[in-house]
C-alpha cells in the first residue's frame, strides 16, 4: 500500500511538472516540436539516443560529428530524452534562462558558508562593478522580485525559484 502511495505521489508530480513545461507554449507551438522530435527520433520509440543524433545528422549531409559533442547534447537532458525532457530543453533555451541549478552555482560563488543568502549592498556592488555592469536602475529592476530578509539578505534559492519557474503572484 506505501509503494502504491509513493507511486501516486510520483505520478502527480510527474504531471505537474509536465504540465508546467507545456504551457509555456502555445499549442501549434507544442505540435511544431512534436514533429521536430519525431525527425529526430530515428528508431521512433519515443527517446532520441546518440543513433538517432548521428542518423539526423547524416540526413542533413554533415557525416563526421564527434561522440564527445553527441555525448553534450545528450547530457543536457539529465536522463533519457523523451518528448517532455525535449520541451524542456527548448522551452529553457527560448526563454532565455539558464537551468536553476545553474544559477544556484553561479549564486553559490558569493556565498562561501553555504547559508542559501548572499548580503544585497555587497551584491549590488558586484552586479554595479563586474563584468556587464548593471545600472543603478537595473539593480532596482532585479532586486524588485527577490526575497530580501529585514538584515538585507537576499534568499538566492527562492530568487533562482522565480526566475526559472515565474513569480506564482504574478500569474494568478
Amino acid at each position: 500500500m506505501a509503494s502504491k502511495k509513493a507511486s501516486n505521489k510520483r505520478q502527480r508530480g510527474a504531471q505537474k511538472s509536465c504540465s508546467n513545461v507545456f504551457s509555456m507554449f502555445e499549442q501549434n507551438q507544442i505540435q511544431e516540436f512534436k514533429e521536430a522530435f519525431g525527425c529526430i527520433d530515428q528508431d521512433r520509440d519515443g527517446v532520441i539516443k546518440k543513433q538517432d543524433l548521428k542518423e539526423t545528422y547524416a540526413q542533413l549531409g554533415k557525416l563526421n560529428v564527434k561522440d564527445e559533442e553527441l555525448d553534450e547534447m545528450l547530457n543536457e537532458g539529465k536522463g533519457p530524452i523523451n518528448f517532455t525532457v525535449f520541451l524542456t530543453l527548448f522551452g529553457e533555451k527560448l526563454n532565455g534562462t539558464d537551468p536553476e541549478d545553474t544559477i544556484l552555482a553561479a549564486f553559490k560563488l558569493f556565498d562561501p558558508n553555504g547559508t542559501g543568502f548572499v548580503n544585497k549592498d555587497e551584491f549590488k556592488r558586484l552586479l554595479m562593478n563586474q563584468a556587464d555592469k548593471f545600472t543603478a536602475e537595473e539593480v532596482d529592476q532585479a532586486f524588485a522580485l527577490a526575497p530580501i530578509d529585514p538584515a538585507g539578505n537576499i534568499d538566492y534559492k527562492s530568487l533562482c525559484y522565480t526566475i526559472t519557474h515565474g513569480d506564482e503572484k504574478e500569474e494568478s
